[in-house]
């Protein structure tokens, strides 16, 4: 019974033979097909990161360890997956039991799982393609940020940073340096991907990187729709934990249309971008926006140093000082510091620093690499403002002096005077475009807020920082030979000098001036009849002067649409000279110290102008406020509101509503502020409930008798709030929502803010002093602003108030400073 033994072996064979090893021998000649194409994809990324190599090294570039223990990895494999290949061939060859059984089943199991393993360390290592290092010279200031955004992306619940800030601040730098650090942790990730996005980026273009990155198949690629491209860049990347660093995005970027996986859902992967744009950050959804500043001094000098080099700054005793003068000019801008530092190496005698700095501060575009380095990549953002309205907007922001803190509201009304904002209809509209640029451009890093000392003040400052300020006078004069307007910017301290009027004919050498700013000219007491002759004047500014009289001739300023006459002493305005300016849109005499005289005739001029839409105006007779509140013209009108001195008033009803700002000083009989809902409405289509809407600041100043301030929960937009030694005040009422500041002085009788817990979600700076009664401060505990930066009064009223819920005290606590 020979043919029993064959039998039984082959049984036994088969017996071994489990269903999952019969997948393995099943599925062997596939697996060696897949494995062989596998190694081809990695042998052609090799080659590529081979030729990558092999260029930066001719370049005196070193290769990284990373780097080189990669390429001598997919070298040591691809001898092991040639071998095993072969072995594998070699097996399927020796068939037995026709083609359906290997001659040793042990045998072609053991191969066929080796082949399933090697295609899964190829596939890995093909995805651990190495990035070659970006070559990144020694940083200087960015240590702390680069700690603060690398704990940020240690975060599981931050998926996307966003790095924004002007050009030139180092953004690119910083990028580099988280890229290079992923490279030496790549264990952390399975791939760390570099995008430069520019400003032409698009999906297509983004995903074509991502192509050549990922070394997606061309058969996958080739031909296919942009949604066929996003499912392959997917399908590649979901499977991984990356790293997507996109440098210089211009717009936001939809990274899903493009293929990227979400990675604010829990993903273990993480994207970084830069911009110059805030909004980029808001838009592309960044769980984190930080902005990258300019740098401090003690980090400027030394970035400044290290591209002067120490032999130059130290080749004279006078160099330093010199060099701080420098350093001063590029306020604290790395580009800025490092061209000006290039091109000052060498420079080792006290004369040629003093010739450059002249130059710097005289001609700056004419200073070595200025124009073709520093302003022409700085001029970027100016291309990418939305029209020739904003960017005339910016540029006029260059006519203030250096380091000037401008207001933003004084600039929005020269821009309404210049023209530059002819495109909307009313006053309200252009304010309103105005404060739209103004933001955009702080969103741009064209301009930067400004934080005052005074931060009892609601009004907001912005500046241009020296080196934008710089570019931007560089694009004027270019722009110079397009457009035929021109600004003619003067020291007005130097106009006037010991003079109190101008010189014989001054006004008849500027016939088409539509500008002209004579504000905080303290010595001006005069202005001559010859103004009457500024034809085309759309813009007077005389605030803060001495100016005694407005001169008749000034109704002959048919075009003029802004007069800003605010903080004059004693002013005569004689009759008939307002009513004769047809064209007068805004009008503005407030802390106008002579206001107990009668104003009604001014008001009824004011009143007969078919053009004029805001009147800010200081009052001081009783009267005068009479002739305002029963003037439907006037009430819709007015925006800022003076009363001072109206000793004969104990109620006033408020009924205006478009009303934003409203002061009371020293009216010793008012006992309170309401609104009379009963009256008759100023418009029959504005809602009754917001009377008060656009109200957003008040102060109210020595006004002993004032119990109420029953206006107040009429008031839900109200931001800034000054109450300050009314002696009878024991309560008021408010809906504080939005209430940014609060400052609460010399109230004996102050007993509480409301008698109910509220939501104070916008507060930042409180201040009470002198308010012996406030035992309690109503706040809600689910309601404490997480905007707070400080409150202050005395350690003895803190350590004494009353709290309903001691984690309120507890929150608040670190924010209060005594006085």
């Amino acid at each position: 019974m020979d043919f029993v033994s064959p039998v039984l072996d082959i049984a036994s064979r088969l017996w071994d033979c489990t269903a999952m090893r019969a997948v393995y021998i099943r599925e062997l000649p596939e697996n060696l097909n897949s494995l062989r194409t596998a190694m081809e994809d990695l042998k052609n990324v090799y080659e590529d990161v081979k030729e990558k190599v092999d260029r930066e090294e001719k370049l005196q570039k070193k290769r990284t360890h990373g780097v080189d223990g990669w390429i001598q990895s997919v070298e040591a494999m691809e001898k092991e997956v040639n071998d095993l290949l072969a072995k594998g061939d070699e097996e399927i060859q020796k068939e037995c039991l026709g083609t359906c059984c290997p001659k040793n089943c042990r045998a072609s199991y053991k191969i066929g799982k080796m082949v399933r393993g090697k295609m899964d360390d190829v596939a890995l290592k093909k995805t651990e393609s190495p990035v070659i290092e970006r070559p990144l010279d020694k940083t200087v200031g960015l240590d702390s940020l680069f700690d603060h955004v690398c704990m940020q992306l240690q975060d599981d619940t931050v998926g996307s940073v966003g790095l924004y800030g002007m050009g030139g601040v180092g953004k690119t730098t910083l990028l580099t340096r988280i890229n290079n650090e992923f490279l030496k942790t790549r264990v952390v990730f399975d791939a760390v991907i570099w995008v430069t996005a520019s400003r032409q980026a698009n999906v297509e273009k983004v995903q074509q990187v991502l192509f050549n990155k990922l070394e997606i198949p061309k058969d996958k690629w080739e031909g296919s729709s942009e949604d066929e491209r996003k499912e392959a860049i997917f399908n590649v990347l979901k499977t991984k934990k990356f790293v997507l660093l996109l440098d210089d995005i211009w717009e936001p970027l939809d990274l899903f249309a493009v293929g990227i996986p979400p990675v604010n859902d829990g993903s273990t992967s993480k994207v970084v971008f830069t911009t110059r744009f805030s909004t980029v950050c808001r838009d592309m959804g960044a769980k984190k926006g930080i902005k990258v500043k300019c740098l401090a001094w003690e980090e400027a000098f030394a970035l400044f140093q290290t591209y002067v080099g120490e032999d130059t700054i130290n080749s004279h005793p006078h160099i330093p000082k010199l060099a701080e003068i420098v350093v001063k000019e590029c306020d604290g801008l790395p580009l800025a510091l490092i061209t000006i530092g290039r091109a000052m190496a060498g420079a080792k005698t006290p004369e040629e620093w003093e010739k450059k700095i002249q130059m710097l501060k005289n001609h700056p575009a004419k200073f070595p690499g200025m124009e073709n380095h520093l302003f022409s990549c700085l001029a970027f953002s100016y291309d990418s403002l939305q029209d020739e309205a904003v960017k005339s907007c910016f540029l006029y922001c260059s006519l203030f002096p250096e380091d000037y803190e401008i207001n933003c509201n004084d600039l929005v009304q020269l821009w309404i005077g210049e023209g530059l904002l002819d495109d909307y209809g009313d006053i309200k509209e252009a304010k309103n475009r105005g404060e739209e640029i103004i933001d955009s451009l702080k969103h741009a890093c064209l301009l930067e807020s400004v934080g005052r000392e005074d931060r009892w003040s609601p009004a907001t400052y912005v500046k241009m920082h020296d080196v934008i300020r710089d570019m931007t006078l560089w694009l004027a004069r270019q722009n110079e030979s397009k457009k035929q307007n021109k600004f003619v910017v003067i020291d007005k301290g130097e106009l006037v000098k010991a003079h109190e009027s101008f010189p014989r004919g001054f006004f008849t050498y500027m016939p088409i001036i539509t500008v002209l700013d004579l504000s905080y000219l303290d010595k001006l007491i005069d202005l001559p009849m010859e103004i009457g002759k500024l034809f085309t004047l759309q813009y007077l500014n005389l605030s803060y002067t001495r100016i005694k009289k407005i001169p008749m001739e000034l109704r002959n300023l048919t075009k003029l649409r802004c007069l800003i006459l605010d903080g004059i002493f004693k002013l005569e305005i004689p009759s008939q000279t307002i009513s004769g300016l047809p064209s007068l849109q805004l009008f503005s005499m407030m802390h106008f110290i002579d206001t107990r005289r009668d104003c009604r005739f001014l008001l009824e001029e004011l009143e007969g102008l078919k053009c004029i839409e805001q009147i800010s105006i200081s009052l001081g007779s009783v009267p005068s406020i009479l002739k305002l509140l029963n003037s439907h013209e006037l009430q819709r009108c007015v925006r800022h509101l003076t009363l001072q001195w109206c000793e004969d008033m104990n109620l006033l009803h408020l009924l205006l509503p478009y009303l934003e700002k409203f002061n009371a000083k020293a009216c010793s009989n008012l006992e309170d502020v309401t609104i009379n809902l009963e009256k008759e409405v100023v418009h029959s289509t504005f809602p009754r409930h917001q009377y008060l809407y656009h109200l957003s600041e008040v102060k109210i100043v020595s006004c002993k008798n004032l119990m109420k301030l029953t206006f107040l929960i009429y008031a839900p937009n109200l931001k800034f709030l000054w109450i300050d030694n009314c002696g009878s005040l024991e309560e008021y009422f408010g809906l504080f929502s939005r209430l940014v500041l609060l400052y609460l002085l010399g109230l004996p009788k102050l007993r509480s803010i409301c008698r109910w817990g509220l939501l104070f979600p916008s507060l930042k700076v409180m201040r009470v002093v002198q308010c012996p009664n406030l035992r309690k401060l109503s706040f809600d505990s689910n309601g404490i602003s997480k905007n707070v930066e400080e409150i202050c009064g005395k350690q003895e009223w803190w350590d004494d108030l009353e709290w309903e819920d001691q984690t309120i005290k507890h929150n608040l606590t670190p924010y209060f400073k005594p006085l």
